[in-house]
């Protein structure tokens, strides 16, 4: 899960995979909960919540820790109070390709659920307080989403507002879900993992864009060709200065082919590889995912890992991977801060930046 604060203090979280600590699972629920603040009832919120996909590695623990529902329902527990959710930002394309080719888990129904809830109440109240906000990623199909545009964000378009609050140096462009450009199209935009992906700019008070946070959940090689061939014109919309590699470091991101089966002959492939290289100076690329071995396993795929540590060389920048930071036996949250000169790795957390995004080092296990 990466969480990002804002200049302002809100905050926004995308995905999480919260599990039963133990030896070797991290607390972190623990390490999310003393990152967020509480509201005058004494209730932990965050500002937004982002679901990049439905898979349970992206939201798993939703159910368990957040606050789902009407907040006059909200449950007292003491210091186990569960998170609430004063907006959510969700695609219902994402859902739909997604029950087309896989069982959705529970969590991932709980948020479907939770999402069409505060459409409804949107359609007949037609403004939403916090607990009750929610901004739809992509329009859905047959005309689903006309008569609620004033929640809806189109592809390509900017996000200004957390939270229904406008924030002078922070924004968010939405590059998918994409619209099907025909049958075809279609067919191929519900077999792949087609995730919410958003280019965030992040800024301190002086400088509006400082850094760029590119998120793209598990978004595999044909939504980055797809990408490169919308955007080669305007590369803007695909530079960035942090990036997170989609489906935790996966050679389907940047290939056709199967690594396991294909190992060095397999080929990248150029348009997305153009897509996902689009680095400014310095860039950061972080891998959250299982440590990286030289084996048959994908995700993450070491011959991954070498095409991004190449894109990184490239700008002068640097390939990190999460379950390894500091270390594989206690591995702990990166923290890069916003700075004026752009972005900064502060490893050691304890003063809380004051605009920051914070990958967590969970290990995210894939069948």
């Amino acid at each position: 899960m990466t969480l990002i604060r804002l200049s302002s203090g809100r905050t926004i979280l995308i995905d999480i995979n919260i599990r039963q600590p133990s030896d070797d699972v991290r607390d972190v629920l623990k390490d999310l909960r003393e990152r967020l603040k509480e509201d005058e009832e004494g209730r932990p919120y965050v500002d937004v919540m982002v679901l990049s996909h439905p898979d349970q590695d992206h939201c798993r623990g939703l159910r368990d820790h957040f606050c789902l529902g009407p907040l006059i329902d909200y449950p007292t527990q003491g210091e186990a109070s569960k998170i609430v959710i004063r907006e959510m930002w969700s695609s219902p394309l994402v859902f739909r390709r997604a029950s087309k080719h896989h069982t959705l888990s529970e969590d991932a129904r709980a948020w479907n659920k939770e999402a069409k809830r505060r459409v409804a109440l949107f359609r007949e109240e037609g403004e939403l307080e916090d607990g009750d906000r929610i901004l739809i990623m992509g329009e859905d199909s047959d005309g689903k989403t006309d008569d609620i545009l004033d929640i809806v964000v189109k592809t390509d378009e900017r996000i200004t507002a957390v939270a229904g609050k406008h924030e002078d140096n922070f924004s968010g462009l939405l590059l998918a879900p994409m619209a099907a450009d025909d049958e075809e199209d279609a067919e191929e935009l519900s077999k792949n993992e087609s995730s919410i992906i958003i280019n965030y700019s992040v800024g301190t008070g002086a400088v509006p864009d400082a850094v760029k946070f590119l998120s793209g959940g598990d978004a595999e090689v044909y939504i980055w060709e797809k990408q490169w061939n919308r955007h080669k014109d305007d590369i803007s919309a695909l530079e960035y200065d942090l990036l997170s590699t989609p489906h935790h470091c996966s050679w389907h991101t940047l290939s056709w082919h199967s690594w396991s089966k294909m190992k060095e002959d397999a080929e990248v492939s150029e348009g997305a590889r153009k897509a996902l290289s689009r680095t400014r100076d310095g860039a950061h690329i972080v891998a959250s995912s299982c440590p990286i071995n030289d084996d048959d396993n994908d995700p993450p795929c070491i011959r991954a890992k070498r095409e991004y540590e190449a894109i990184a060389k490239e700008a002068n920048g640097k390939f990190l991977n999460t379950s390894v930071h500091p270390n594989e036996k206690n591995p702990e949250p990166m923290v890069f801060e916003v700075t004026s000169g752009g972005v900064k790795a502060k490893w050691k957390a304890a003063a809380a930046p004051a605009a920051a995004a914070a990958f967590g080092s969970q290990p995210l296990s894939h069948g």
